[in-house]
């Protein structure tokens, strides 16, 4: 069985989407922060200078707390809305933090880890009261992404344009009036994870400390609770946006907040989900036994070869057909599988040919692989007759394969396409127009992040080599807060975490029949980042917005 890092690196290239604020206070509440921020500095720079002088180093000095404010505007419905935009940082600490720095170690000459954590909150303007407002904490997931992604892609101010399905050319990228930003509906707060973005780790044992589930999502918690305090915001209507591994870590993020912190939340929304590792067809053949990936995926392979015009004796429209291959994956092919050796010939053959005329592959290939294709053997061998591999994370995206004798694809059409307008469109957005430019790279994705993850949470892996399976933690969090909402979005071609999974994962939910009336899924013609295609977009948008006021409506 593989271990949980072997199944997240297997993953990051595609889990990525994980910052914005939209404050309601008064400009005194803004001058109060910043008085608050200047005096935790100055406190900070005595602290080490202190230190310094006795030869000892200061546990807190590396990191200090940053703030820069903007001001501007954006139209979305023909109406058009004023906020205060602040870049910054807050920084956090490992879970046994007691809030009073201190060497748990005399003789230890390396400060305790700590995190500097970079977010952007937007916050409009005259709309009542920072207490009547919403307030969105949004992340993309990698584990090991910055949340550019969701904030200039989907739901910021700004959004950057990209092209259909296709590469677009080099800078410059055009950056325009977001009028599907979700400032309609709620203020905004876009948050880098720890070593992603702008934010930072240091200290000691930093990498152990913050690259795992369990301590990610406290820095996450820590995070939430510090922002709450500083902006004034305890008493508004909260959600949890997150995408891809971002809703990993919702799952145990919103146990944490609602078991350890005492804080309810009005909702969690979920964009491309994960919550069960060992549902998810990535590497799968390393898994022997576990049949499951193969099951969910199907319906987003059929979904790709419908797109692609290469199914068989399919019917006329998507969901009738995603519908049909449904029904066959938890059937007919699922009694296949499990079959394994046993399984004769003619219907070995028989379940091959459907397979064929679901995703367009060769019948001989599917037999040869055994009936069991996962996402990189697909992506690669879908459109070989074209020297064409498309895309993981949207099979619309197709691009030229690099080896064409290669097993698996060797990247991602669809990252390709996107990554350099998504990452100069930001860089340029940050330190031009929000003016928050330290003398530090952006990390869009540090792949160094991958390498040092762990999964260990008691929550999460029991047993040493367990894949992460994080419904417990979704299950506790309802149970506790019995008015907590739960929104999953999917799009049907994606297939780094195909929508049939997501699916799955909530009907496995350990939750009583009650409960099931809070949850609510959507789907879209797009691929895990949904937003990457306008018309979905918009509906995501629509959809979102909806469920936010409903759900800050409900109590």
């Amino acid at each position: 069985m593989p271990t949980p890092i072997h199944k997240l690196s297997g993953l990051l290239a595609g889990l990525l989407i994980s910052t914005s604020l939209a404050l309601a206070a008064a400009p005194a509440a803004t001058d109060k922060a910043a008085a608050a921020d200047k005096t935790a500095a100055a406190d900070k720079s005595a602290a080490a200078n202190k230190s310094s002088a006795a030869g000892e180093p200061a546990p807190d000095a590396h990191f200090k707390i940053e703030t820069q404010t903007s001001e501007g505007s954006v139209t979305i419905g023909g109406r058009k809305l004023d906020y205060q935009a602040t870049a910054g940082t807050l920084i956090v600490h490992g879970k046994g933090w007691d809030d009073v720095p201190q060497n748990a170690d005399k003789d230890e000459k390396i400060p305790p880890a700590e995190a500097s954590m970079f977010y952007t909150a937007y916050f409009v303007k005259n709309s009542g009261g920072a207490t009547a407002r919403p307030i969105t904490f949004l992340f993309n997931g990698g584990p090991g992404s910055s949340t550019i992604w969701l904030h200039i892609g989907a739901f910021g101010p700004k959004r950057v344009l990209t092209p259909g399905d296709t590469h677009p050319g080099a800078a410059p990228y055009a950056v325009v009036n977001n009028e599907y930003s979700l400032l309609d509906a709620s203020d905004l707060v876009f948050i880098d994870a720890p070593g992603t973005g702008f934010s930072r780790i240091s200290g000691k044992d930093r990498e152990k400390e913050f690259f795992n589930i369990d301590g990610d999502a406290h820095a996450f918690a820590d995070f939430i609770v510090q922002f709450l305090s500083k902006y004034g915001r305890w008493n508004s209507p909260k959600f949890l946006f997150g995408e891809s591994y971002g809703t990993t870590r919702n799952a145990r993020l919103i146990a944490i907040l609602e078991t350890e912190k005492f804080l309810d939340f009005n909702g969690v929304i979920n964009l491309s989900q994960i919550e069960v590792f060992d549902a998810n067809a990535d590497d799968a053949e390393t898994n022997p036994g576990v049949d499951l990936p193969y099951l969910v995926a199907l319906p987003s392979y059929a979904a790709t070869a419908w797109y692609h015009h290469r199914t068989s004796n399919a019917p006329a429209t998507l969901p009738a057909l995603l519908s049909e291959v449904e029904q066959f994956a938890m059937h007919d092919y699922a009694v296949a599988l499990l079959a394994g050796s046993t399984l004769d010939a003619a219907q070995r053959h028989a379940i091959a040919a459907k397979l064929h005329d679901y995703t367009g592959l060769p019948v001989d290939y599917i037999e040869k692989a055994n009936l069991r294709i996962d996402i990189g053997e697909f992506t690669k061998n879908f459109r070989d007759d074209s020297d064409a591999t498309i895309g993981r994370l949207d099979a619309r995206f197709a691009g030229p394969t690099i080896d064409r004798l290669s097993k698996k694809a060797d990247y991602d059409p669809q990252f390709a396409a996107i990554g350099s307008a998504y990452a100069s469109a930001f860089n340029d957005y940050v330190r031009g127009t929000l003016g928050f430019s330290p003398d530090r790279y952006f990390r869009v994705i540090p792949a160094d992040i991958n390498a040092a993850w762990g999964a260990t949470s008691a929550h999460v892996s029991l047993l040493e080599g367990k894949a992460p399976n994080l419904l417990p933690d979704i299950a506790v969090a309802m149970k506790y807060n019995p008015r907590l909402k739960l929104m999953l979005n999917s799009g049907y071609y994606d297939l780094a975490t195909p929508y049939f999974e997501g699916i799955y994962e909530l009907n496995q939910l350990p939750i009583p029949d009650s409960l099931r009336a809070n949850i609510e899924i959507r789907f879209y013609e797009s691929g895990h980042m949904v937003y990457a295609h306008e018309p979905s977009l918009k509906a995501l948008h629509a959809n979102v917005a909806d469920f936010i006021r409903r759900a800050s409506a409900a109590n």
